[in-house]
């Protein structure tokens, strides 16, 4: 590998599993070294890519922080991920690396092949995959490839008649891996912690690190400097699409729409309404801003399955529009208008 190079740590993981915040550590702690961002949306409100603006760090500059929101980053590689790197590499005073946050249903296998464009193959190497995953979720038999997980998802599907695509996605992002964040693990009892780290040790490719934290909290150089060089390795990093002789994926299986709800007078009853929802429908993630009326700061919202968590990040701008928005993300079955008419109340 030439050093040359700027090193790109592709992060993934599935919706909800930590990676923003794992970001937002690995930027408090970046010691001055100046990182660019490539954060790829699900959807068309930012969240993400404004919590990272919001987090108060000096090195986090607006303009390093670029947002793909024009569908999967890992179908859109020609048209908006190639030319996004190329417009950072020729900069004046280009990052000294890049991290890149995919969405939680990005394949990490054609975001890496990627790196093999002649645009961008001789500036940029992929210096390590980091897969983010939520250790609550796998101690609860969820994500994970076992008989009693598949078969409670089936019977709660009647229509679920192939393989769990989100099963076969975790498995995706795992193989891909040089490292795997097990985050969260401070809602796990030694017993469970023992029992995922075990089933994951079975999943990984040999050679990635499996590393526990807690709040995505990881020492900076253990996160950055991996030194994999992806790209010339993807022969060992095969998805289950590629292993069966398929060139690519589609997202019919998931669905992605906003909750537009205005000023909210009752912050408590939204949330309420919220758990209520969630609780109720097929909904993988809930993320989003709240305005909360009487509150000069705004309201972050973001849940995972049946765990919703809270907080008011920063101030609204002047400049910019208050009102509240909710992204929903679930599978295609989800029925929308039930969704957003329990959410409005």
């Amino acid at each position: 590998m030439s050093t040359e190079k700027i090193p790109a740590t592709v992060i993934t993981g599935f919706l909800g599993a930590g990676k923003t915040t794992l970001i937002r550590n690995m930027l408090e702690n970046a010691g001055g070294r100046r990182i660019a961002l490539v954060i790829n949306e699900f959807g068309d409100v930012g969240v993400d890519g404004e919590i990272l603006r919001g987090c108060g760090v000096d090195s986090c500059r607006d303009e390093d922080v670029i947002e793909l929101s024009n569908g999967c980053i890992c179908c859109t590689v020609a048209d908006d991920f190639v030319p996004t790197m190329k417009k950072l590499l020729d900069r004046k005073d280009p990052p000294q690396h890049i991290v890149i946050e995919t969405s939680g249903l990005a394949l990490p296998q054609p975001l890496v092949r990627a790196f093999n464009w002649p645009e961008i193959k001789s500036r940029v190497t992929v210096d390590g995959v980091v897969t983010v995953v939520d250790a609550k979720a796998l101690a609860e038999g969820r994500f994970a490839d076992d008989e009693e997980a598949v078969a409670a998802q089936r019977a709660a599907d009647p229509n679920l008649d192939h393989e769990n695509p989100i099963e076969e996605l975790f498995e995706d992002q795992l193989n891909c891996a040089d490292m795997v964040i097990l985050n969260k693990t401070d809602l796990l009892a030694d017993s469970e912690h023992e029992l995922v780290s075990g089933e994951l040790k079975q999943k990984v490719r040999a050679g990635t690190r499996l590393v526990p934290t807690r709040h995505g909290q990881i020492d900076v150089a253990a996160l950055l400097g991996v030194g994999a060089s992806a790209e010339d390795d993807l022969h060992n990093r095969l998805s289950h699409h590629e292993m069966e002789g398929e060139e690519q994926h589609d997202h019919d299986d998931f669905v992605t729409f906003i909750v537009s709800l205005g000023e909210v007078a009752d912050k408590a009853a939204l949330l309420k309404r919220i758990e209520d929802t969630i609780a109720q429908h097929d909904i993988l993630r809930l993320k989003g801003f709240v305005d909360v009326k009487g509150s000069a700061a705004r309201l972050l919202v973001q849940a995972v399955g049946p765990r919703l968590n809270s907080y008011f990040d920063r101030s609204w701008k002047a400049s910019e529009r208050r009102g509240t928005e909710l992204v929903v993300i679930g599978e295609k079955h989800m029925d929308r208008e039930a969704i957003a008419a329990m959410l409005r109340g």
